[in-house]
């Protein structure tokens, strides 16, 4: 146990110059000072902003970029909060990491700890028990000093030199149950280490070289423990992350998904839980175990003297004060390049997309522009974060050598000034001082990076709760309830619809469609056709006016059961990376293969699935079906809503892009398929016409008119305008 000695001043003096020089040439000064704030980063407070998406039903967006308003800089630790609560449920794994922390803490310091048995008694030339036994005489000789001391006090009269005054008197006495407690102390430790260590000054430094391997060693098995702990947590905790964020956007809104776009939504499934689980990992990493070490360096350097480690805290609060600047810059300058890497993805995304679009119009300059322009606002918002980080350096250097000057100058006024003869540390517990006081600079200098990225985190985390938080328009009624099949009608009242308040897409929309019946809606591109469609399995709600199925409310029907009752083809055709078969049974998990096959045949696209795919039905299709023609894909999807057998089939555009003898073929198939369910299609050919029960003509977002083919020839005169054009024209007016 370090203690203060007799040692003379000129003793102490060389080693601390050799010790300043050392200090001053080591890397560790620069950032002596960057732990000391660093739970300021998670308290702070500042300015941030915030997303403000476009109206939930608006069509499409016409700009990527989000609004922000300044909201406050706590939201993002506390959505950050909420990703951690996954990792205390690991609580065995999260117990297991900071036992591993506190283990590495403790072997630090351990470790610079035999820096003093090294200076004490191999440098001296003496066995540990011939330190031991000087010890406790020095002990001994000091008790009897003070108690002579005292003693002469009491005999003395008031007044003379030897009587002491009531400050000198309490000094004497703290100084002598303290000389009686290091006495205890000693003897306690004397029979052990007589006991176990040599009679002899080089094996006794062999031995302390042999216990600083061996606790470096296990430090170190620590370390990889405790690193493959909190990596664990960390993905466990960004897996379920993903898995929650996936099914809450699952259940969204469509339109919502619609005018965010993709881009968006990729950004923060991929970059952004990356950022929170690098979050977690420094965390839980080294914001746990780095000052676990510093606070063993800094527990041992107040042992020595406490008095000297609050004199080199003096400059705790400016860095305070500098870093939590610092962190306000960093935090918002950090929420700005997430949301230009969104961007990034975006034309991306949109670009290669669109890649025969591209070429073809050959307007690969402009997009590279594009991208150009994206990449060069993303390139300044990452340094603008470099050059904040620069900044830290210098000022932490600054800080953290302020903090070393002080600890010299008041070590030096301690062993040099006027309380010299009383408070005098010897060079051994003044050299162990200052190595306890470098090793705590380590885990500072670790720990400098550790509040940018606990900042980048806290923005990551806001960005993706602010779309998980977001409550879907379109969900269960608590009174809605389970039907039974489809059997009576589907009806309109008084529909009206808006993507964009004020700009209605339908106007005071009215149409019964009794079970089984087929309705084929026409009208000019815009006028409101496949909007009406989507309200049928609520993609949306109207604004006023209601849509009953067999005389419920659509509101009042579950989800699950509205739209197990329905099967819907698009006009463009969404195929999974998977089989044909699984794209065809897809919705239909239980179907077997003879139904899929039927399915297939129904849709004529059995034979080119056979004859013209290599594998048949085993065939992947590739993303959206790539490796397929848009007349494959298209029956494909076709089948998939025929094996579905729904009550409700809607078909918006699905034989667009079939050719005119695939689509008789289908029109045949669909004669007979149509029959027990209740049919809309929407198509810009004439063909399905012959399919139709009832027509409707829209236009402007209103039914501009409705009947049966002959009805709508002899009064509507839009209608008689698109049978005498022809195919053609119908197709451009539709």
């Amino acid at each position: 146990m370090p203690s203060e000695s007799l040692a003379t001043k000129n003793d102490v003096r060389r080693p601390i110059g050799r010790y300043f020089t050392h200090l001053h040439s080591t890397r560790i000064i620069r950032t002596a000072v960057r732990y000391l704030s660093s739970g300021v980063n998670v308290i702070q407070r500042q300015s941030e902003r915030r997303t403000h998406r476009a109206p939930l039903d608006a069509p499409r967006r016409h700009s990527r970029r989000e609004p922000r308003t300044e909201s406050s800089g706590s939201s993002g630790m506390k959505q950050f909060a909420r990703v951690l609560r996954l990792v205390f449920r690991r609580r065995l794994a999260l117990a297991c990491a900071i036992l591993s922390a506190l283990a590495v803490g403790v072997l630090w310091g351990g470790n610079i700890g035999t820096l003093y048995p090294v200076v004490e008694v191999a440098f001296r030339g003496t066995s540990l028990h011939g330190w031991i036994d000087l010890k406790l005489e020095e002990c001994r000789q000091r008790i009897a000093e003070e108690h002579a001391v005292l003693e002469a006090a009491e005999e003395a009269p008031a007044g003379t030199p030897e009587s002491l005054t009531p400050a000198d008197r309490q000094f004497h006495e703290a100084e002598l149950a303290r000389q009686e407690a290091l006495l205890a102390r000693y003897e306690k430790l004397a029979p052990w280490i007589k006991a176990y260590t040599p009679d002899d000054p080089f094996w006794d430094l062999v031995l302390i070289v042999g216990l600083l391997l061996l606790g470096t060693a296990v430090k170190s098995a620590a370390v990889v423990a405790n690193s493959v702990i909190v990596a664990w947590l960390a993905y466990r905790a960004t897996f379920e992350l993903r898995q929650r964020f996936f099914r809450r956007t699952l259940r969204l809104d469509v339109n919502l998904l619609d005018s965010n776009g993709t881009a968006d939504l990729m950004s923060r499934f991929t970059h952004d839980t990356e950022q929170v689980r690098a979050g977690i990992v420094l965390l839980f990493g080294k914001l746990v175990r780095e000052p676990m070490k510093m606070a063993v360096c800094l527990t041992g350097a107040a042992i020595i003297s406490w008095r000297l480690l609050l004199v080199a805290l003096l400059v705790v609060p400016p860095a305070a004060l500098a870093i939590r600047w610092l962190s306000r810059m960093l935090k918002r300058t950090n929420r700005r390049a997430m949301e230009e890497m969104a961007q990034l993805y975006g034309v991306l995304e949109e670009t290669l997309r669109s890649i025969r679009v591209v070429q073809a119009f050959t307007t690969e300059r402009r997009e590279s522009r594009r991208f150009f322009e994206t990449g060069r606002r993303y390139l300044q918002m990452g340094m603008k974060i470099a050059r904040y980080n620069a900044l830290s350096h210098p000022l932490t250097e600054m800080l953290g050598m302020t903090i070393i000057s002080l600890a010299i100058l008041g070590g030096a006024y301690m062993v040099m000034g006027p309380s010299a003869s009383h408070a005098s540390l010897s060079m051994p517990s003044l050299v162990l001082f200052f190595a306890l006081l470098a090793g705590a600079a380590d885990p500072i200098r670790k720990l400098s990076d550790v509040f940018v990225g606990l900042q980048r985190a806290a923005a990551a985390a806001e960005r993706i709760y602010a779309l998980y938080d977001r409550k879907p328009r379109i969900r269960d009624d608590r009174q809605a309830v389970e039907i039974p099949r489809h059997h009576r009608d589907l009806t309109f009242e008084n529909v009206t619809f808006s993507y964009q308040p004020g700009r209605p897409v339908l106007h005071d929309v009215t149409l019964r469609v009794p079970f089984g019946r087929t309705v084929v809606i026409v009208g000019p591109s815009g006028c409101g056709k496949s909007t009406l469609a989507s309200l049928v399995p609520r993609f949306a709600d109207p604004d006023s006016g209601r849509v009953l199925l067999d005389g419920i409310p659509l509101p009042k029907i579950r989800l699950k059961s509205l739209r197990r009752q329905i099967g819907l083809v698009t006009q463009e055709p969404t195929l999974f990376d998977d089989t044909v078969f699984n794209n065809i049974r897809y919705g239909s998990p239980d179907a077997t293969e003879a139904e899929v096959v039927a399915a297939a045949k129904k849709a004529h696209a059995h034979d080119f699935i056979v004859n013209e795919l290599r594998d048949g039905y085993a065939t992947r299709v590739g993303p959206m079906g790539s490796s397929l023609s848009g007349g494959q894909r298209q029956r494909i999807a076709l089948a998939r809503a025929i094996l579905r057998d729904p009550a409700i089939l809607i078909l918006d555009e699905a034989t667009s892009q079939i050719d005119m003898e695939s689509e008789q073929l289908i029109q045949d198939a669909l004669e007979e398929f149509v029959q027990g369910r209740t049919t809309i299609i929407i198509t810009h050919r004439l063909a399905a016409v012959s399919l139709a029960d009832l027509i409707v003509v829209m236009h402007d977002g209103r039914i501009l008119d409705m009947g049966s083919h002959p009805e709508l020839l002899s009064r509507c005169a839009f209608y008689r305008r698109l049978h005498a054009a022809g195919p053609e024209e119908f197709r451009a007016s539709a």
